[in-house]
């Protein structure tokens, strides 16, 4: 009984120096060293942990290279971890800190990302896949601010090996962004707040004429001007419809909606 205590406390102290040698070691660690402990953390996806490495070095070590990287690679593992609002954020930082530095291109596509892939939090993500729903019929805040990350990027950095993939993104982002406001118009039509559809089509007309989302912005406004008693208006926007979508189901008569004037369906 007695050998067995004083072996364990052996064990103890040994454990206890053992943690305390390793903690001291830390302290002395070089940026270097922080940088690798950091980058190996983020390659086995133990992002709270390469965080919290990344903001040691960059506390210890605040004016090396190793702590402009740590920034953005703690704007990366928040991107990862699924924490858009602190990649945003910490990409932010790099921007307003760095604002000629190399890897600038990287930081806005962080931001770009971040927004891309901001889902409305978890709430949002259940929903919207129970539901299936599109990423145009919930809040485009995200959508909008994600194009104009990804709009900087290409601007600015027109040979950036980043641009390629943001311009991909920005083609969806823009039907997406066009559809939410037609999901907007279509709610102020079946509120018969027929002016304010018309604003809401008149924008996508404006703003994003190249999207698919026009048709429909034309059929809503011939819509809301019939509604509105404003048959000129209403046939000027047929006309535009017919020459540019001859096609268009809105304009059958056997269109799933009904059989009625083509304007008149809703």
């Amino acid at each position: 009984m007695g050998r067995s205590l004083i072996l364990l406390l052996t064990i103890w102290l040994s454990a206890c120096s053992y943690f305390k040698e390793k903690e001291m070691d830390d302290s002395q660690w070089s940026p270097n060293k922080f940088y690798t402990e950091a980058k190996n953390e983020l390659s086995n996806q133990n992002y709270a942990a390469a965080i919290k490495l990344f903001e040691g070095l960059e506390a210890r070590y605040p004016y090396g290279r190793y702590a402009q990287q740590a920034q953005l690679e703690v704007a990366y593992a928040h991107y990862k971890d699924q924490q858009q609002a602190s990649a945003i954020a910490a990409a932010d930082r790099f921007i307003q800190l760095y604002p000629h530095h190399p890897n600038l291109d990287y930081a806005y596509y962080i931001k770009g990302l971040a927004n891309f892939h901001d889902d409305l939090g978890i709430l949002g993500f259940v929903t919207s896949r129970i539901i299936k729903q599109d990423m145009s019929e919930r809040d485009s805040k995200a959508a909008r601010e994600s194009f104009d990350n990804f709009k900087e990027l290409v601007t600015r950095f027109p040979k950036s090996k980043y641009t390629p993939d943001a311009l991909k993104r920005m083609s969806h982002l823009v039907n997406v962004v066009a559809r939410s406001e037609i999901y907007v118009a279509r709610y102020y039509m079946k509120r018969k707040a027929y002016v304010a559809a018309v604003r809401r089509a008149q924008f996508v007309l404006e703003e994003y004429p190249q999207t698919p989302s026009t048709e429909e912005a034309l059929f809503i406004m011939a819509k809301a001007y019939d509604k509105l008693g404003l048959n000129d208006l209403r046939e000027d926007v047929e006309r535009v419809m017919r020459r540019n979508f001859p096609e268009s189901e809105y304009l059958s008569d056997t269109n799933p909606l009904g059989r009625e004037s083509w304007w008149k369906i809703w």
